[in-house]
């Protein structure tokens, strides 16, 4: 192997011809290629913004990494911050330039999934939904609750970008000015979420309990706080290694998630960024959809509370757990 196989940028590489996962139908090298293809379109969505990644090391399940390992070069930006959901300071990647996005690919980071707010940044950068159909439903479904999202937004003032999340649901992103705070930004995707199930409560549902959704399509609006979301362009742990891609509003209706892979996705993108190009300019979200939303309970902790409600109706009905 040559010189060049074995180095890039100044990351030693290894392991290049070894499969990235099993059913991935792509080896190391063919991930490190992709990456580095899409860095000038991918590094923008990760520069300054806190990584946790997914790795996948042979003969071991699959894992999501927060804090840098110890081996880690000093020459990969890093950030530490407090993790309130690990009561612990975590010493995260910053995902800044090509070297360092390579050397997470020859870390085997099959999935790259960046804070929703920027190191410097006052407050979120993005307000998101998730769209999860439930399983064995079309594509298409997730795509019409998309659109309600979108006839939310634009109600309310705002516009958003929409992309596949790679696995079998979809992303609404609507950027954000700086200066609204994490509790402002949850409460206006709680209201966002609402709003978008009273449209058309038979294809959409906010119901954090997975038993509860009755086979429609999981308007998940907990993506706010200190939550990440996997970017777009990265690469999935999934079955064929597809891509969270940009798609265009007015194609929608014309594409499915596995389109869009390792091997397939450079060709459908040439020389483009459709995901910059859609993207719309940062906004303020309105004072009443931020005053709806903090009416509304953190789904979480609702479902923690209805959880245990449950549970104690059911031991006092004498029925076992």
């Amino acid at each position: 192997m040559s010189t060049a196989d074995q180095e890039r940028h100044g990351v030693r590489l290894t392991h290049l011809d070894q499969e990235l996962f099993a059913g991935a139908g792509v080896c190391k090298r063919d991930l490190i290629d992709y990456l580095d293809a899409v860095a000038d379109r991918l590094l923008p969505v990760l520069a300054d913004r806190p990584l946790s990644v997914v790795r996948v090391l042979r003969g071991q399940d699959a894992f999501m990494q927060k804090n840098l390992p110890k081996y880690t070069p000093e020459w990969v930006p890093r950030e530490r911050l407090w993790a309130e959901s690990a009561h612990r300071s975590v010493t995260y990647g910053l995902c800044n330039d090509r070297r360092t996005l390579v050397w997470f690919g020859n870390q085997r980071a099959v999935e790259l999934h960046p804070a929703l707010t920027r190191v410097g940044h006052d407050g979120p950068t993005d307000l998101v939904m998730d769209l999860d159909p439930p399983e064995g439903a079309p594509f298409a479904s997730a795509v019409a609750a998309a659109r309600l999202v979108r006839r939310v937004l634009a109600d309310a003032g705002l516009s958003g970008a929409l992309k596949t999340s790679g696995a079998k649901g979809v992303h609404v992103f609507a950027p954000l000015a700086a200066g609204q705070s994490f509790e402002d930004v949850a409460a206006a995707t709680r209201a966002v979420g609402a709003r978008a199930e009273r449209l058309d409560p038979d294809l959409a549902t906010t119901a954090f309990i997975r038993e509860d959704r009755q086979g429609k399509v999981f308007l998940d609006s907990t993506r706010a706080g200190g939550a990440t979301v996997v970017a777009v362009y990265s690469p999935r742990f999934r079955a064929g290694a597809p891509v969270s891609f940009p798609i265009r509003w007015a194609d929608a209706d014309e594409v499915t998630p596995a389109e869009f892979t390792v091997r397939t996705a450079l060709d459908r993108l040439g020389d483009a960024d459709p995901w910059a190009a859609e993207l719309p300019a940062p906004q303020q979200l309105p004072d009443e959809l931020v005053a709806e939303g903090h009416t509304i309970p953190v789904a979480r902790v609702a479902a923690m509370h209805e959880g245990k409600r449950r549970a104690k109706a059911r031991r006092e009905s004498g029925q076992r757990e």
